[in-house]
């Protein structure tokens, strides 16, 4: 569909909506069906608190993160699939669909990436290698260091004078600040993998869009705090929407 014409409805928020969001939520929420774990994704049944309140588990899934970047075709779009266990992420899978990049990480096993060109290699059998041969392929993260020159990712179609006056004040603590931009999720995990130091968010955003990026973070000695609590960010509440908060690399 991405390679073809589709049209673009928008939602009483004003933002895109594509056939490809539908369908794509509409597969994964069947495919994690066989789990007996509930499904939230964004373009699913976003049932009520009172029917999520008492979960242990709930998968949140944003099928098509950054659909202002598949309609501008850029390729900066993302699958997000978190699992939650009392609150907090404990498994994340972020897939690249045109860069081919796949980012995985679960409690107390780490953070890891398969790159377009490994990827690419194993994609038609993806889902009858064995998890440890799949780590096998992959790279721990973070797998560089970080830059010396302090970087800040930040969205490439949300961006609010309040990041700015963020970045501003990275420069008057570090001297010199790199800025680098890109869509979707790809932001956290290029903290995780070591690319960027921080990613920043001034803006709405929804917990499928931070749960599974989060997950990635957390087991790649990094962290997403949640600005209003100035504490990791928690999951399944009663309001959907996130506070600001700061994704970075612990000090």
């Amino acid at each position: 569909m991405y390679d073809t014409a589709f049209n673009v409805q928008y939602k009483e928020d004003d933002t895109p909506l594509t056939q490809a969001d539908q369908r794509a939520s509409d597969k994964i929420i069947e495919l994690l069906h066989e789990t007996n774990i509930p499904v939230l994704s964004e373009e699913g049944e976003h049932f009520s608190f009172e029917k999520r309140k008492s979960l242990k588990q709930l998968w949140v899934v944003d099928p098509l993160d950054g659909t202002k970047e598949f309609v501008k075709r850029n390729g900066e779009f993302t699958v997000n699939i978190a699992l939650i266990e009392n609150k907090k992420p404990v498994i994340g899978v972020i897939f690249s669909p045109v860069f081919k990049d796949l980012y995985f990480a679960a409690k107390g096993l780490g953070s890891f990436k398969i790159n377009r060109h490994d990827f690419i290699a194993i994609e038609n059998g993806l889902s009858k290698i064995p998890f440890e041969n799949l780590i096998s392929t992959a790279s721990k993260l973070p797998h560089t260091n970080y830059p010396e020159v302090y970087t800040i990712v930040a969205s490439r179609s949300h961006l609010s004078s309040e990041t700015y006056a963020y970045i501003e004040e990275k420069k008057q603590q570090h001297g010199e600040v790199n800025i680098v931009n890109t869509g979707s999720s790809i932001k956290m995990c290029w903290v995780a993998e070591g690319i960027a130091n921080e990613y920043p968010r001034f803006g709405p955003t929804m917990e499928w869009d931070t749960a599974a990026g989060q997950a990635i973070l957390e087991n790649a000695n990094c962290e997403l705090i949640d600005l209003s609590t100035q504490k990791p960010m928690l999951y399944n509440r009663e309001e959907l929407r996130n506070n600001w908060f700061t994704a970075r690399g612990k000090s």
